[in-house]
């Protein structure tokens, strides 16, 4: 499978199974990384973890504290894309890896990045035009 990233006219496709998804909460400065994984032409929440709780950090039910912070399971059902925020006020964006390589994204403010998976055969250019008409 493939996973597709698409900020404005810039388009990234990852062949891989999975992603992990970081960033630094703006004000605490703690991390916040989430494991994703592509089932059929969806991407599921596997995995979460922050560094610590603080100003608008909750920390969800069912989270077990370990040296490294809190870990914890989402309760979000495969979802078709996730859609990230690209307001240039947080200080940085997100970092985006695979088991191959890692991408910094959503850096400047502009356009929402959109990752979504590629699986019916289009390319992520193909698919991120038919998404944005």
């Amino acid at each position: 499978m493939t996973i597709c990233i698409v900020q404005a006219a810039l388009i990234a496709s990852l062949a891989a199974p999975g992603f992990s998804l970081s960033w630094t909460h703006s004000v605490e400065k703690t991390t916040w990384t989430e494991e994703w994984r592509i089932e059929g032409d969806r991407l599921k929440a596997v995995s979460a973890s922050v560094e610590g709780s603080g100003a608008g950090i909750d920390v969800p039910d069912g989270a077990k504290m370990t040296p490294k912070g809190w870990i914890y399971q989402p309760s979000l059902p495969p979802l078709p894309e996730l859609v990230l925020g690209s307001s240039g006020a947080t200080g940085s964006g997100w970092r985006l890896c695979t088991s191959e390589t890692c991408l910094d994204i959503g850096e400047d403010e502009g356009q929402p990045v959109q990752i979504f998976v590629s699986g019916d055969g289009r390319s992520c250019e193909e698919q991120a035009a038919g998404r944005n008409r």
